[in-house]
């Protein structure tokens, strides 16, 4: 970090043209990750001019805990632009994604309200999802040193006014985009120059060298590259245990054996399509048809005089696998999007249909299905006999043990010693990304391991970030703050659908009839922030 005040703009700020006496200011919120350059004092730099004829928000002064989180969801929900700076280090910022998702899916019930200005700071490498999803779709803005903030404001203050920023066409952000390339970082340990160092974020390339794979991983891969038989897959687990990493390995291993994909997140379902059945099955259709690149004939199907899910299963089996002539694997994440949908039942019984016609209908041993959720199906899925979740190889993911900690210790050149692990463990609990993100900061020499510990729960500590992310997302929803009060406190949830909804946002687990926080870290930070 510079030595710059927190509170101060990157220069003086520049006095912008007066605004027409009918200009009414506008309400805007600056997302950024804290404590990073050039992000925190270029944000800054953007609050301090634009604060001069709009109301413009800047997380810089809020106390953490419940009503910070409030708050920050109140203002994006007022804004009328949300400005998003992004770095090569803030696109991995949990913080700023849980801002960016909930902005989204904001516009989408407040007729546009509010416009997303995303502002690339240096950072010319593609969006990764899910990233990609909110943001390739919209026009961007570009930053590349301090000549070029003066330029950046104007075009800011000419988008506010009504017009477009600069990177506005397919072309024009590809000519930006430059191919990834290797993590940028501080220089590691002499010990950790075996490989290099990967930040511990999102879904990790199936070739890592940092893939900690569990038994488990071999036989998933070995059965979707079975052929003619059709198989169905169900990874299960809490919040940032690996599903995804896994189930990009399982889709790499199908293309290998011959067969195509359709990847679908259900995650961006349109909020309207998860209230109403038939936008659910018509969009489930259409958006299979544009991952395979096949003309759409959902209206045709829809014509029929039949329910949602047989129109869906006659699309799938009359047209999609009919003209695909070969293996197709319909790979879904997220499938827990679907949980809280009054036709749930439909669309899971009708997999679970498709599963089960595999075995009179060879047309439909063409299709594996890989499902992955980080909630528990059993308790929202009311006939068993009609779930998707509890046939086929059944996956669960757990927390690293002490060995698999110690492999990834070893793999970053061993930053932590084996008393140092032991205490890591007893703080983590093995909680993969947490882990793995311990180990990037002290390997890469972000910080010591001593540090790591004392700052462990503070707000801009190693962990704050992921847990900032967590208390945002979870503030608003009464039972489950009280439900994980509940647990912090006594050890205890009495209400079985609450804690299942805790344990997918992998904040609890459970032993035996004991219901704990899932880690330490947890333990001690909720305990602080939350009141229930």
């Amino acid at each position: 970090m510079s030595d710059l005040p927190v509170n101060a703009p990157l220069t003086q700020p520049k006095t912008v043209e007066p605004r027409s006496p009918d200009e009414a200011p506008r309400r805007i919120f600056i997302s950024y990750k804290r404590g990073v350059e050039p992000d925190e004092p270029i944000a800054l730099h953007l609050f301090h001019t634009l604060n001069q004829h709009h109301a413009v928000f800047i997380d810089q002064t809020m106390t953490v805990g419940t009503r910070w989180a409030e708050r920050i969801e109140a203002e994006i929900r007022q804004a009328d632009f949300v400005i998003m700076v992004l770095s090569a280090q803030s696109v991995h910022s949990e913080m700023v994604l849980g801002e960016i998702e909930t902005a989204h899916h904001l516009a989408k019930k407040q007729n546009g309200k509010p416009v997303l200005l995303p502002v690339r700071l240096a950072y010319r490498e593609p969006f990764v999802y899910p990233l990609s999803a909110y943001l390739n779709g919209i026009n961007w803005a570009f930053w590349e040193n301090a000549a070029d903030t003066p330029r950046l404001l104007q075009e800011l203050m000419q988008a506010i006014a009504g017009n477009t920023l600069s990177l506005n066409t397919e072309d024009s952000k590809a000519d930006l985009l430059q191919p990834a390339a290797p993590d940028a970082m501080p220089p590691p340990l002499p010990s950790a120059q075996l490989a290099p160092l990967e930040m511990p974020e999102g879904t990790m390339n199936p070739e890592s060298r940092f893939y900690v794979e569990r038994p488990t991983d071999a036989i998933a891969l070995s059965t979707i590259q079975q052929r003619g038989k059709g198989v169905t897959i169900t990874i299960k687990g809490p919040r940032q245990m690996g599903k995804s990493s896994l189930l990009v390995r399982t889709i790499e291993a199908a293309i290998n054996a011959g067969k195509r994909v359709a990847f679908l997140d259900f995650q961006l379902f349109d909020k309207t399509a998860l209230t109403n059945p038939e936008p659910f099955f018509r969009q489930f259709c259409a958006w299979l048809s544009d991952e395979l690149e096949m003309d759409s004939q959902v209206e045709s199907y829809w014509a029929m005089p039949l329910g949602n899910s047989q129109r869906c299963t006659r699309y799938m089996q009359r047209y999609l696998l009919k003209e695909l002539g070969s293996p197709l694997v319909l790979a879904m994440d997220e499938v827990e999007s679907v949980f809280d949908t009054d036709f749930r039942s439909d669309f899971f019984s009708m997999l679970r249909s498709w599963h089960n016609s595999r075995a009179t209908s060879p047309i439909w041993r063409q299709l594996d299905l890989a499902l992955v959720t980080s909630t528990e199906p059993y308790q929202l899925i009311e006939n068993l006999n009609q779930s998707p979740f509890n046939v086929g190889l059944v996956i669960d993911l757990t927390d690293f043990t002490p060995d698999q900690m110690t492999t990834l210790n070893q793999r970053h050149g061993s930053p932590f010693n084996a008393e140092q692990e032991q205490q890591l463990m007893r703080l983590l609990n093995g909680h993969p990304y947490l882990v793995r993100r311990a180990l990037y900061l002290t390997a890469s020499e972000q910080m010591t391991v001593a540090e790591l510990f004392e700052q462990a729960i503070d707000d801009r500590g190693p962990f704050g970030d992921h847990l900032r992310y967590h208390l945002f997302r979870m503030h608003d929803k009464k039972a489950l703050v009280q439900g994980f009060v509940q647990v912090i406190k006594n050890n205890v949830c009495q209400d079985e659908q609450v804690f299942f909804r805790l344990r997918g946002a992998g904040l609890v687990r459970r032993e035996g009839q004991t219901v704990l926080p899932r880690c330490q870290l947890y333990a001690d930070y909720f305990r602080e922030h939350l009141r229930g």
